[in-house]
């Protein structure tokens, strides 16, 4: 790492009024079961046994330096419905009888099937949908009035299940594993999986409840959605009108609230809030012949990065028919012709490897071999939505 440091190599930056003639060459095909391949692991066998012992001492309290967080490329959290709805735990909630089973319906649709909602680009996932509140043949109506005969094998549905104390997370495990390419989880609603015995509606209970639902949905890797309801009383926020303490908003990583100004009219309003997003407000039609939530108009304009010179090249420079190319980051550099400290790339790189995937398709692995620190790039076939 050192000797990285004090490399630079010269050549045109990117962005430069130059010709980006340089081609990365491939090393080898990606084929995980390849020893190769499966040496670019994020563990440092040195760290790790010290890390394990220190596991074993009293007191011991984990944690993690500004340089580990820089060394450290993440797990890209792909979107299920790109700038709609991020990977996490989110509610959902508005009047009873609004309409939001027929919007979360519609949604486990779209996704389950991968085919775009109101114009956003939707990842096909597996979805599993808790309809608590339903019964089996309504469900069957709902489906046909809103979608015909177009079915799907990827879309599941349970009427009953446990609570979240009583064994809620193994089910959720079970389906999972039984269907590993899930990234959707809805349960409608959430007044069914909480404990009904249960009087304690304060802070702490309510964030207790959401913050375990949340934690099946991160260790199972993929999105939930909590249908909920709103009370009564107006508020100045909108969002402070959801039933219940703070504690539901403060554990969960954003909300989706669905308002109409008059019950009985088909138009309504969808205000979105999160940690990893952008707040927005969309406006909606409800169809009357098929029940589903059409688009009418966004008050709020999805801001965009802009593009990034650097992810770009490297997106260009790479074989489109799946092949790696394997290196240091001064390797990298000297083979791009950057004019950039190679311990600056890796960091970028890292920071970027979200993006690398999400608007190129292209996979940044990191870790060590034989040779030290290498960086692993392939470009995968299909990139998502």
């Amino acid at each position: 790492m050192s000797e990285e440091k004090e490399m630079t190599v010269h050549g045109p930056s990117v962005g430069a009024d130059v010709e980006q003639s340089n081609q990365l060459k491939s090393n080898y095909s990606i084929n995980e079961d390849d020893p190769e391949f499966n040496s670019f692991c994020d563990i440092d066998e040195e760290n790790w046994e010290r890390e394990m012992f220190l596991r074993t001492r009293p007191g011991y309290l984990k944690t993690i330096s500004m340089k580990q967080l820089y060394d450290t490329v993440f797990e890209t959290k792909e979107e299920p419905v790109k700038g709609l709805l991020c990977r996490g735990t989110y509610l959902f909630v508005g009047a009873p009888k609004v309409g939001k089973s027929f919007l979360m319906l519609q949604l486990a649709y779209h996704v389950s099937r991968g085919l775009p909602l109101w114009g956003y680009p939707v990842r096909k996932q597996t979805v599993l949908y808790f309809s608590l509140e339903d019964e089996y043949d309504r469900l069957q109506k709902r489906l046909y009035a809103m979608f015909g005969e177009e079915d799907t094998g990827d879309l599941h549905f349970a009427t009953a299940c446990k609570t979240v104390s009583g064994g809620l997370e193994d089910q959720i495990k079970s389906f999972v594993q039984e269907h590993p390419r899930t990234g959707l989880v809805i349960i409608d609603t959430l007044k069914r999986v909480r404990e009904s015995s249960g009087t304690d509606y304060s802070y702490g209970s309510d964030y207790d409840l959401v913050a375990k639902l949340k934690g099946i949905a991160d260790s199972c890797q993929l999105t939930m959605l909590i249908v909920h309801h709103t009370r009564k009383q107006k508020a100045e926020d909108i969002f402070e009108m959801i039933s219940g303490t703070n504690g539901l908003m403060g554990a969960a990583d954003g909300a989706f609230l669905l308002s109409k100004e008059k019950r009985t009219s088909n138009e309504a309003t969808l205000d979105i809030v999160g940690r990893d997003q952008q707040d927005q407000r969309i406006r909606l039609k409800r169809n009357e012949e098929t029940l589903a939530w059409e688009f009418t108009g966004a008050e709020t304009e999805l801001w965009k990065e802009p593009p990034d010179p650097l992810l770009e090249r490297i997106a260009q420079a790479l074989p489109a028919d799946g092949s790696a190319w394997a290196g240091t980051a001064s390797e990298l550099c000297e083979q791009l012709g950057l004019d950039m400290k190679p311990n600056t790339l890796s960091l970028k790189l890292n920071i970027g490897a979200g993006r690398l995937l999400q608007e190129y398709g292209v996979r940044c692995k990191r870790g060590r071999s034989h040779e030290g620190r290498r960086i692993l790039l392939w470009k995968e076939e299909s990139s998502g939505a």
